[in-house]
């Protein structure tokens, strides 16, 4: 079995990170990379709808939508019934895992292509709609009652996100842009798998930190992180054969159905839920979730789509 480079360079940070090596990493570094990748998602998501726009689309985006927003109320009563965490902290964590991991979609993206898989090239569309609806329904579980919710906060997150406006502005770019698009590919597309195996090498580090801390509820937190993203992850493949997407893309959309957000929903739960424990939060998602998606789920649900579509 070959296990991919930029794979490799993931399980690489983790192994310095655990045997205590000082890997020289600045954060303004691991921000840029981070910029780089979804500008690129995003291009590459603009560039595939100036052939691919359609009526179709609209109704395709309405049910991931609505993906978004059933996955944290399957999250949440687990979270507090078998793993009697408190409404506040069930609600936050279950909003992590309704929402979406950049980096795991881009991780999965660059596999595909290595392997030479096609996939229905929009789907930055769906990485960026399904960014926010978990973050309400997280909100809800939390708080019990909409009417709680702070609407500057609401407006704040909805209308002035960073993630989500870079992704959407590059998507618009890479769609109006045309053939100039192109004059940027050599950093955003010819180094995309370099780039996101510097970015996977840092993640290594701070999930070598977040194994670390593991202690109060680590076995069900363990369980969970596991558990959820194998439900979220099946959840997808059966949405992705409903909407007749190819191998490439009903591996996606069970990616997405997979992964949890460790940047868009800690930041927002900070702001809307200070507190909630968020040790407990990102160690789920980025300690457990994101190496497990890597590692196995990934690799697992590319055979999966290959052999259900």
């Amino acid at each position: 079995m070959v296990l991919d480079a930029v794979i490799a360079f993931f399980i690489l940070g983790i192994v310095c990170q655990l045997l205590g090596a000082k890997i020289p990493f600045p954060d303004n570094l691991y921000k840029t990379l981070s910029l780089i990748l979804m500008i690129a998602i995003g291009l590459k998501g603009g560039i595939a709808l100036q052939a691919h726009i359609a009526a179709s689309l609209v109704v395709m985006a309405l049910i991931v939508v609505a993906f978004g927003l059933l996955l944290p109320l399957i999250a949440y009563p687990l979270l507090r019934y078998f793993g009697q965490l408190d409404k506040i902290n069930a609600g936050a964590i279950a909003a992590h895992y309704g929402s979406v991991s950049v980096a795991t979609y881009a991780v999965a993206v660059a596999l595909l292509e290595a392997k030479q898989i096609p996939y229905e090239a929009y789907f930055p569309l769906f990485v960026v709609l399904l960014e926010m609806p978990a973050i309400i329904v997280g909100l809800i579980l939390a708080k019990g009652s909409v009417s709680l919710i702070n609407r500057h906060f609401l407006k704040k997150e909805l209308l002035a996100n960073p993630s989500l406006l870079l992704m959407i502005g590059s998507l618009v770019i890479g769609y109006v842009g045309g053939d100039t698009v192109h004059k940027l590919s050599p950093l955003f597309i010819d180094l995309f798998s370099a780039i996101l195996a510097l970015f996977l090498l840092k993640m290594g580090l701070i999930a070598g930190q977040q194994l670390a801390t593991l202690r109060d509820n680590s076995l069900f937190l363990i369980s969970f992180a596991i558990l959820m993203p194998m439900i979220g992850g099946l959840a997808g493949t059966g949405l992705g054969m409903l909407l007749g997407f190819s191998a490439g893309g009903i591996t996606l959309m069970a990616v997405l159905g997979a992964s949890a957000s460790y940047i868009a929903v800690p930041a927002a739960m900070k702001e809307s839920l200070p507190e909630a424990n968020a040790g407990m939060s990102i160690t789920a998602a980025l300690g457990i979730t994101f190496p497990f998606n890597v590692l196995f789920n990934v690799p697992f649900f590319i055979a999966l789509g290959q052999a259900v579509s």
